[in-house]
């Protein structure tokens, strides 16, 4: 009998997952909305449908039994009924959301989605829930007349690459909690998610030239970064090589116009890895560190070629590529 049921289930659990997915192709993308009667939605929920059960068994126990108190006190709860839909269906009918755009993003951490309810009328709006859709991490808030409130949700990008935001759904249940009154929102903005940066990469091919050979000198092959000279009084403390420090007492700073004078070329072939995603995030973990470092460096992606250069435009460029390489 359970594997009937589950043979049953499994059908219309995929015809609800289709129609569902055919209904949000349909909504238009746009990063601003204004709910009107078109794209605000209303049922009841399973409070509101027990209290209609029980109006119609008041209802015929009153007809049966000729009560005139039954008779009152069945209207006036359909009557708190029907001017509660009406409340909650206007609590969200006119409200108008806005979407920041959102920031990029690293693989593995949660894009930030910033939404602005702004309340035109001179009601407040209580009990307006925000979240992404097929989610259960609802964010609740109120809205005082003629005012705005600014909402975070969270999202988890399945992947590096270039991502459509979510499809978003706000609701109230406001006043009593029988009806639910709900819209979807697809944004038509995008989030770029780069690899996730190598925790502990490998030190920065600085002695390698295009064809891969090694003209590393012994300070690098010791694992310490080159264009490294004697403290000077005046450098700044950012300069300053700290590990070196602390294992020998000697001072020494990065030479700042050494290291803006050579060119580093990151590539696959130089992370002595094969598999892909595993070189993109040595790669962007070695974009980071160059950039940190004030190297000048560029990046061959295949056909993809990006010029030495430095500064936070080329480290943007460099990481975008390697999102959507």
């Amino acid at each position: 009998m359970s594997d009937l049921l589950h043979l049953l289930r499994h059908p219309l659990r995929s015809a609800r997952a289709r129609l569902a997915r055919w209904w949000q192709q349909r909504l238009p993308l746009a990063d601003s909305i204004t709910l009107t009667q078109r794209n605000v939605y209303i049922l009841p929920t399973r409070a509101g449908l027990m209290l209609g059960i029980t109006l119609l068994v008041l209802l015929v126990a009153s007809i049966n039994y000729q009560l005139n108190l039954g008779y009152l006190l069945t209207f006036l709860l359909a009557g708190c009924a029907l001017v509660a839909m009406h409340v909650s269906h206007a609590t969200l009918r006119g409200l108008t959301l806005h979407l920041a755009a959102p920031e990029a993003v690293f693989a593995g951490v949660k894009v930030q989605i910033v939404v602005y309810l702004q309340n035109l009328r001179r009601r407040p709006r209580h009990a307006l829930a925000l979240a992404v859709l097929d989610s259960d991490q609802w964010v609740w808030t109120d809205i005082a007349p003629q005012t705005s409130a600014t909402l975070h949700l969270a999202w988890m990008p399945p992947q590096r690459g270039l991502h459509r935001l979510p499809t978003l759904s706000a609701q109230t249940l406001f006043p009593l909690g029988t009806f639910r009154v709900w819209t979807l929102w697809r944004p038509a903005a995008q989030v770029l998610v780069y690899p996730r940066p190598e925790a502990t990469p490998p030190p920065l091919p600085i002695g390698l030239s295009q064809s891969g050979s090694s003209q590393a000198g012994s300070r690098h092959r010791q694992g310490e970064p080159d264009g490294l000279r004697a403290y000077r009084r005046g450098d700044p403390l950012k300069t300053i090589y700290w590990k070196k420090a602390a294992k020998t007492g000697e001072l020494v700073s990065r030479d700042s116009i050494a290291l803006q004078q050579r060119e580093l070329w990151l590539e696959r072939l130089h992370t002595a890895s094969s598999h892909p995603e595993q070189q993109l995030s040595r790669l962007c973990a070695w974009v980071l560190q160059a950039d940190q470092e004030g190297l000048r460096y560029g990046l061959r992606l295949g056909q993809q070629e990006i010029a030495p250069d430095h500064g936070p435009s080329h480290r943007q460029r460099c990481l975008r590529a390697l999102a959507l390489a």
